[in-house]
């Protein structure tokens, strides 16, 4: 959004936490506070503090932003600007708080977040209907809007990777490697189809506290036809959608939005997912419904990975109808829509002071 904000001509920046590894940065980039990685039930979050307040205020007051736009908010640096912030406050939430493993190990933290947000925020947008129930009783501005792609990095033309480009049909999993995602499943399922079809390939990218659960498991099932890589860099994301045949996502909980899905399908392939309720709300309203199978039910996604399997012109029809379908989650649409949410919360916020 950042670069579609550009785009427009609409001066904006990003507030960043500093990372413990180091990292390049763009000029746009404002640095505050320090972000500590955690696990906490099977999945991977951040900490982000800032031991000096008071270069929240000046850099705050240096900038003088109309809006300030938090995402996914980083505990609890978030307090800490909200408090300093003289902007219109919009914060969107890319997770169920109400669910979330986080929330109900930190109550009462939380407890004082949703105080805080009702004093200081000005919108609330959900990328999910679930992202928005933890703010039930908020009475302000609160919307939809999902998240974005953008569709020219996964519609350009690449070739296959060289080490997969054979006869074999490749099918793709990537995402980190840890409970929540549910590879063990798609390997499960994977087992089934591996002893009716000797042309398959299950290319697992990523990394994760499972990995070598997982690549224990595939060894000793002898699936020799499961190759696991790195997790990719973002730049080479792309190059692995186009590598694939099909593109399977077992995500058995923790999902609000299907980020990984609408990125496959502006890629042009078919995908395959459990039907966990962030899944559920990209692909259920359309063709892609009946590629979706109950969480954990690995012999129901094997049935489901086995209709595109061996029906290559179904392939070639689900991966045409996911490239429309993407169009709907294009930057600039999104943009408007954000920028549209701006000015509903401005106008709600001088009614609301006059």
């Amino acid at each position: 959004m950042h670069e579609e904000f550009k785009k427009r001509g609409i001066e904006s920046k990003i507030i960043a936490p500093r990372r413990l590894r180091r990292e390049n940065y763009g000029k746009d980039v404002i640095l505050l506070g320090t972000s500590f990685p955690f696990n906490v039930g099977g999945t991977q979050g951040d900490f982000c503090l800032n031991f000096n307040p008071f270069s929240i205020k000046k850099a705050l007051d240096k900038e003088n932003f109309d809006v300030l736009h938090f995402h996914n908010c980083g505990f609890p640096s978030t307090f800490q600007i909200l408090e300093h912030s003289k902007a219109l406050n919009i914060l969107t939430f890319h997770a169920n708080l109400e669910k979330n493993n986080f929330v109900k190990s930190f109550p009462g933290f939380f407890y004082l977040f949703d105080r805080l947000v009702r004093w200081k925020t000005d919108g609330i947008i959900g990328v999910a209907p679930l992202c928005l129930e933890f703010f039930k009783n908020y009475k302000g501005p609160k919307t939809i809007i999902p998240n974005g792609i953008d569709l020219d990095e996964f519609n350009k033309k690449l070739p296959k990777l060289k080490r997969f480009s054979d006869d074999k049909l490749n099918i793709l999993f990537l995402g980190r490697i840890e409970e929540r995602k549910g590879l063990i499943y798609l390997l499960k399922a994977f087992k089934i189809l591996d002893k009716s079809y000797s042309n398959l390939r299950l290319i697992v990218v990523g990394d994760g506290t499972l990995k070598g659960v997982c690549q224990r498991w595939a060894k000793r099932n002898k699936l020799k036809n499961v190759v696991f890589e790195k997790g990719a860099k973002e730049e080479n994301v792309p190059q692995y959608y186009k590598t694939a045949d099909i593109f399977c996502s077992p995500a058995i909980y923790g999902e609000s939005f299907g980020i990984v899905l609408v990125e496959a399908m502006a890629s042009g392939i078919p995908v395959v997912a459990f039907a966990n309720e962030g899944y559920k709300g990209v692909l259920e309203k359309g063709k892609g419904k009946m590629f979706l199978a109950e969480p954990k039910d690995y012999k129901v996604l094997a049935e489901k990975l086995e209709l595109l399997i061996k029906d290559e012109k179904l392939r070639k029809e689900m991966g045409e109808w996911g490239i429309e379908e993407a169009k709907k989650y294009s930057w600039p649409k999104i943009t408007d829509q954000v920028l549209d949410f701006y000015r509903l919360c401005r106008k709600a916020k001088k009614t609301k002071v006059s």
